[in-house]
């Protein structure tokens, strides 16, 4: 498989990891949204995110989605993804071009600026449920790691990364998420945080070559890593002519008679994969009277 997912444990259980690398699905979706660099570094890192965190849910139908709303230039970032590590997404201006940062490198933060990270778990029930924090960084992996720690009270250490070729092109990308299990002994959490500490960048890893079972191992393996299984991951969307009819229909009959008194067609284009649907005026007639039904 190309990008996948690797889901391990450590310490005698009293960790539990998950790396990825997704280079395919990331390259994907900059050629979908035609993504600036400093835009496809952020989409990138969510979309690693997202389906590491879809992967941890149980439900055949359960869906997670990751919303960034930030004042900078890139407005905003949506993720969803399933617990197949299905996962898809979006940024609110695709094209930002903004100058690197103090260190050279793509300003991700700088593009997000100040806000809010939003989680919205729907696990099939009634509600679905929502956390939200402050941005901390706009790096989007430090802001994941306080997310988990202050809204679902989990210590965590998340670590993201998007390396591009000189072409713009994604030459690596992944990630890893560990997390400490809430009856961890203090000499393993201490051992842990030193091991972070001194850790390579994630992108460093993956353009050694590592695999997520190799960064899992670079990371965890003085802990006795287990790998439990892998996942394939891959940028997926689920959207249908017959959905984004149902959209239409439920905004109404009376917005639908004014879209045929127009008398042109319409075109609905799809947010995550950019997949345009052309809707006639007959074609419009007969949602209005499936619309009346």
């Amino acid at each position: 498989m190309s990008d996948y997912i690797v889901r391990a444990t450590a310490a005698d259980n009293q960790i539990r990891a998950f790396a990825i690398t997704s280079r395919d699905l990331v390259e994907k979706a900059r050629q979908i949204h035609n993504t600036s660099p400093v835009a496809t570094a952020a989409l990138g890192r969510t979309l690693s995110a997202g389906a590491m965190m879809g992967s941890m849910m149980k439900g055949e139908q359960d869906l997670l989605t990751l919303q960034i709303r930030g004042d900078g230039p890139l407005g905003g970032i949506t993720v969803t993804a399933d617990s197949k590590a299905q996962v898809k997404g979006y940024v609110n201006e695709p094209a930002v071009l903004i100058p690197a940062n103090a260190k050279g490198k793509l300003d991700v933060s700088g593009a997000i600026g100040r806000g809010m990270l939003q989680v919205i778990r729907d696990l099939g029930m009634k509600e679905p449920y929502a956390g939200q924090t402050e941005l901390q960084t706009g790096e989007i992996a430090e802001d994941l790691t306080y997310y988990f720690a202050t809204s679902e009270q989990i210590p965590s250490s998340v670590g993201l990364g998007v390396l591009l070729n000189r072409d713009n092109t994604v030459r690596q990308a992944g990630g890893f998420i560990i997390q400490l299990m809430p009856y961890t002994e203090e000499k393993v959490i201490d051992a842990l945080e030193k091991r972070l500490a001194a850790m390579s960048s994630v992108t460093e890893l993956l353009d050694r070559g590592l695999s997520p079972e190799g960064i899992l191992e670079d990371l965890l393996g003085e802990f006795g890593l287990t790998v439990n299984d892998t996942v394939p991951a891959a940028f997926s969307c689920s959207c249908s002519r017959e959905r984004v009819e149902k959209a239409i229909i439920s905004i109404g009959s009376k917005e639908i008679r004014d879209m045929i008194r127009d008398g042109k067609p319409i075109e609905v284009k799809c947010h995550f994969c950019n997949e345009a649907y052309t809707f006639t005026i007959e074609d419009l007639k007969e949602i209005l009277n499936k619309a009346k039904r």
